[in-house]
């Protein structure tokens, strides 16, 4: 039995859920987004909860319950609050700006890496020497996923922890070869 899955959510004040066919899509302050319920989860809406309950005992159900009622909570937290990530940007003349829809990163390479920012995703740059990034939007996996893509363009090295992070990660250090 899924621990995660048992407990129902509480949908937010200014929040509206339904359904469109099998997608779940709930309009909110920030936007609205949709989600797509597998057949093997019911749900059931009330006028201030969400439930979600397997139909059937087997694994891939039971697997599918606990994953569906997480991302059906991050729907209606996306929507009513958003999600926001900061990354940082660590090395001597590395720096981050933004040019229109586009992301111009300085990481030490002969070029500037640059990424363009997709479509419910908003970037701005922070810092008094321009080290900081926020990724902001309504789709937390959007977010993730923007957010590991800019960190995959320099990674943290371990002897000196240059790189782009998140803020507040742990970069294990080595020592120099001796």
């Amino acid at each position: 039995m899924s621990r995660v899955g048992k407990k129902s959510i509480q949908i937010p004040e200014g929040v509206k859920v339904g359904f469109v066919g099998d997608a779940l899509v709930a309009k909110g302050a920030k936007g609205e987004l949709s989600y797509q319920v597998h057949e093997l989860i019911s749900v059931a809406l009330s006028s201030d909860s969400i439930q979600l309950t397997p139909k059937s005992r087997d694994k891939i159900a039971r697997s599918l319950w606990g994953t569906s009622r997480s991302r059906v909570k991050n729907l209606l937290l996306g929507v009513s609050i958003g999600f926001e990530k900061r990354l940082e940007v660590i090395g001597v003349g590395y720096k981050a700006q933004m040019d229109g829809n586009v992301l111009i990163l300085s990481l030490g390479y002969s070029k500037d890496s640059t990424y363009n920012v997709p479509d419910g995703i908003s970037l701005s740059v922070a810092g008094k020497k321009q080290d900081q990034i926020i990724v902001s939007g309504i789709d937390l996996q959007l977010v993730g996923q923007t957010v590991a893509e800019i960190c995959a363009l320099r990674p943290p090295e371990p002897y000196k922890g240059k790189g782009v992070r998140c803020v507040g990660s742990f970069v294990l250090r080595k020592s120099v070869k001796k």
